[in-house]
């Protein structure tokens, strides 16, 4: 990729116009049109400019690596507009190319990658690919405590993007690794069902007689919920079930409340009435948005951190190197681990 095209991804991704741009570096729009299409190349003295303003490091514009990126499946809103969907792109294929890039860092972390598959033509065959996928990753019905670390553990690549509201997760694969995207700025809960969910696009073959989306939403509750597990915590059936009830079980399976009133009435364990009962209320008190009681925190991936910081120990890169990989200084690494613990993330995951 050239110096003009990287600096028109990064543009894109910031959202920058290029008159806007050009105000901040302080040179002409046509200048900065002239770079994007390579019929002319800013100095040394524009380059930092440039990096100062996209926010990013010089190195950036060098790095040997490119992706091009379209992801396969998207959980976005209408109003998602055809800018702020390039600018996603645009986001999701530079973090991947650090990504890719800190993983070929070390022969033995590049893997080939091969999820299963399941064929399913019902509901009830959702649910048992969900479980069967349990128990292919060793998890059994316990509560999985960090389902990011789950994917990344069997190389599942998992980005965080930032700054996209109408924008919930993608799915795609890029030289044979699978990769999910989703946003940072959201409840854990809510990430991790949207994990969950992209996970059902990857493993999932869904008969044309199924709702695509449908199957993806029952098998994320049934993965981070199995079956036996729903009516082990809530019965068989159930005409009641208190706020406090499903706020314990929101806390213990990463879950959301909602969810668990979906999971139980997919399971018959409460009736469709009961069910719009809830929903009912939940909108009634704008739970709905914002669901009562402490929020469940959302997790962050550590793989491109934990390869970055092992090749600068080894002495395989340099600091400055680390320091574009991360897509951050080490100062703010250190700083990021601290403030992690009050579930503050700073732009995009590695």
């Amino acid at each position: 990729m050239s110096i003009g095209s990287r600096i028109r991804q990064a543009r894109k991704s910031k959202r920058m116009s290029q008159r806007t741009l050009a105000e901040i570096v302080g040179v002409s729009a046509m200048a900065i049109s002239k770079y994007e299409r390579d019929l002319m190349v800013p100095s040394s003295g524009i380059l930092l400019r440039l990096a100062g303003a996209l926010n990013l490091r010089v190195e950036y514009f060098f790095r040997p690596l490119s992706l091009k990126v379209t992801p396969q499946i998207y959980r976005k809103h209408a109003s998602l507009g055809a800018k702020q969907e390039a600018a996603l792109v645009s986001q999701i294929q530079e973090w991947l190319e650090r990504y890719l890039e800190a993983e070929s860092l070390f022969n033995d972390e590049i893997h080939a990658v091969d999820l299963p598959c399941y064929q399913v033509a019902s509901m009830n065959e959702v649910e048992r690919a969900a479980e069967s996928l349990r128990m292919e990753w060793n998890l059994g019905f316990a509560p999985i405590e960090n389902l990011i670390q789950v994917f990344e553990d069997n190389f599942i690549a998992i980005g965080l993007v930032q700054g996209f509201e109408h924008f919930d997760a993608c799915t795609l694969r890029v030289n044979g690794t699978p990769v999910i995207a989703t946003r940072h700025d959201i409840p854990g809960d809510r990430q991790r069902f949207n994990l969950a969910h992209e996970l059902g696009h990857l493993v999932l073959q869904i008969h044309m007689t199924l709702d695509q989306e449908k199957a993806a939403h029952r098998f994320a509750g049934a993965f981070l919920v199995p079956e036996k597990v729903a009516r082990r915590e809530l019965g068989s059936k159930r005409k009641k079930i208190s706020d406090n009830e499903l706020h314990l079980l929101k806390h213990k399976y990463g879950l959301s409340m909602q969810a668990w009133i979906y999971r139980a009435q997919y399971l018959g364990i409460i009736t469709q009435s009961s069910a719009r009962r809830f929903f009912h209320i939940f909108r009634k008190n704008g739970w709905h948005r914002r669901e009562p009681g402490r929020t469940y925190s959302p997790e962050k991936p550590s793989r491109l951190r934990h390869l970055v910081l092992r090749a600068l120990a080894e002495d395989i890169i340099s600091r400055s190197r680390a320091e574009d990989l991360l897509g951050e200084p080490l100062e703010a690494f250190w700083y990021g681990q601290a403030q992690g613990e009050n579930n503050v993330v700073v732009g995009i995951g590695g």
